[in-house]
């Protein structure tokens, strides 16, 4: 993996009123500092990765380093408290690679984890629930927000909670879809043939018609609340789009937070001045602690829509969080 230091002063030399620093550690010209460490991104499989898709699309210099926890997935029926441990040990974990910022591209352990991780470490944490639900909130014309998201998500009325602060007068009609983030990752491997990999091209999941029934049975008591706009609460939500919009028809705009999260890391980096120097060539790095890491290799690829070279397993030490 690629890595750079940020620059010391010992590093600095002046020439006139510009400041430089070497470029192997970031260099600043007429004052603009560049920061080429990577950013963290992590969720509990691959649904995050839509979120590392949109970073790449929005911030093509940037490095990443990806973290799918695959062997504790899924988090959802999780206690919150369990998941907030997950995400302190995750965060320590990604910080010993040397990242400049931390995205929790989990809806789920944003809602049990943010608010410690922001406590707890130094470097800019982000989780996707806010982007989303600013999107949504500037969305709706009739101001009937539906969410859809796993069981701790829901629980925790982080969407409803962060809609109505930036508005109090949406009505917020959430339900728990559990069994999406299940047949999202089935309709992945399913797409792994040359039929399935043919009919599934436009959204890299296979729909089987039975997926339809059950969307049919978590969806339609939200469209007779009449909601015209949907949050896709959970990082695997935008590989179903297809199936999901097609349930609540056209008159419903679909919300994922990974394109806001991708506009916000961006702000945040602008801000800083911490972006990676233009020209930069970006490394990117995939960690998981699934056992079988070719199968997430492989799927992964397929929410990336590009291949992934190297995979690598990880074993978490057991971590003591406060």
């Amino acid at each position: 993996m690629m890595s750079s230091r940020w620059a010391t002063p010992s590093s600095c030399t002046t020439r006139g009123n510009v400041m430089a620093w070497d470029d192997s550690a970031g260099s600043a010209e007429g004052g603009i500092a560049f920061d080429n460490r990577p950013i963290g991104v992590f969720d509990s499989g691959y649904g995050g990765l839509t979120v590392a898709r949109e970073l790449q699309k929005r911030l093509p210099e940037e490095s990443l380093v990806y973290f799918g926890d695959s062997a504790r997935c899924p988090y959802g029926p999780r206690d919150q408290a369990e998941v907030d441990r997950f995400v302190q040990q995750i965060c320590t974990w990604l910080l010993g690679r040397d990242v400049k910022m931390i995205v929790i591209a989990c809806n789920t352990a944003t809602a049990a984890g943010l608010a410690h991780a922001q406590r707890a470490f130094d470097v800019p944490v982000v989780g996707v629930v806010e982007p989303g639900a600013r999107a949504a909130a500037h969305t709706t014309m009739n101001r009937r927000v539906g969410v859809i998201a796993t069981k701790g998500t829901v629980e925790s009325n982080a969407y409803s909670d962060a809609i109505r602060h930036i508005d109090a007068g949406i009505t917020v009609f959430s339900t728990a879809t559990p069994r999406f983030v299940e047949i999202a990752e089935m309709g992945l491997k399913l797409a792994d043939g040359p039929i399935e990999d043919y009919m599934s091209e436009a959204t890299k999941v296979y729909i089987r018609p039975e997926f339809e029934d059950i969307a049919r049975e978590y969806l339609e008591p939200l469209r007779r609340c009449e909601i015209d706009t949907l949050v896709l609460g959970c990082t695997h939500y935008p590989l179903l789009k297809a199936l999901i919009g097609g349930v609540v028809g056209r008159a419903v705009t679909l919300v994922s937070s990974a394109e806001e999260t991708a506009r916000d890391v961006d702000h945040i980096l602008r801000r800083r001045r911490s972006f990676a120097q233009p020209g930069h060539a970006p490394v990117y790095s995939f960690f998981t602690t699934a056992a079988d890491t070719d199968e997430f290799r492989r799927f992964g690829g397929r929410v990336l829509a590009r291949p992934m070279d190297v995979v690598e397993h990880v074993d978490l030490p057991d971590l003591i969080v406060s």
